[in-house]
């Protein structure tokens, strides 16, 4: 999953628009932005953040420096504990051609201190968007966890996994009628991205998608099977 393979798989998949969205990290997101430059392909920067109640949330950004931004307030909200390699893997920082940087030797693999609140305010703020992750989840799920979407909570858009569909998950919890759903590949490898959500944007801006999840002039966004 370095940057060079990341982006070729992309292009094999026609993708037009991929995230970066590491756990709890946005140290790896410069390195894809670069090796997509000049290519008909945009990488949004992004994290996918675990909260104190467990649940994951997808946090997209135009650009690296809002990530970047946004990292530090989760690097500060996250435990003084470092990483077991023997347990968890390293946590290597690679530039856009895949060659090693620095090793991360934080615990990426926590919960945070945010909440789900705290988080979909801070991205917010950020003029970036909050996507519950895999809400069809048994576990790290907003459904799951709090068996419930809080009213008081910005977020605007659903992400389930390939294993349903959105008819199933708004026939199960009839508070998701109002939110638009993508489906990621939440890739670990390669052969785990994939193509299912079709954007109808005018251009691969945060701006744009927000729009189409606001099913706003025109745009909009639908998940094939």
């Amino acid at each position: 999953m370095i940057p060079p393979f990341i982006v070729r798989r992309a292009v094999e998949l026609a993708l037009g628009v991929i995230a970066i969205t590491d756990h709890n990290s946005a140290e790896n997101v410069s390195a894809v932005i670069e090796a997509a430059q000049g290519l008909d392909l945009r990488v949004l920067a992004g994290m996918e953040v675990q909260t104190r109640e467990e649940v994951h949330l997808l946090c997209l950004f135009e650009t690296a420096e809002q990530a970047t931004d946004w990292q530090f307030m989760v690097y500060e909200h996250l435990p003084p504990l470092k990483n077991r390699e023997e347990v968890f893997g390293a946590q290597f920082v690679v530039d856009a051609s895949g060659d090693y940087l620095a090793t991360n030797d934080r615990l990426l693999l926590a919960s945070t201190s945010l909440s789900v609140e705290q988080v979909a305010q801070g991205v917010r703020e950020r003029d970036g968007l909050c996507i519950a992750a895999h809400v069809d989840r048994p576990s790290y799920s907003l459904l799951a966890n709090l068996g419930f979407v809080p009213q008081d909570v910005h977020l605007d858009a659903m992400e389930i996994t390939r294993h349903t569909s959105v008819d199933e998950m708004q026939r199960r919890h009839s508070s998701l009628a109002k939110y638009s759903f993508v489906t990621s590949g939440d890739a670990h490898r390669l052969s785990e991205m994939g193509d299912r959500t079709i954007l109808t944007i005018q251009e691969p801006t945060i701006s744009e998608i927000s729009l189409a999840f606001r099913r706003q002039g025109g745009r909009r966004v639908k998940v094939v099977t």
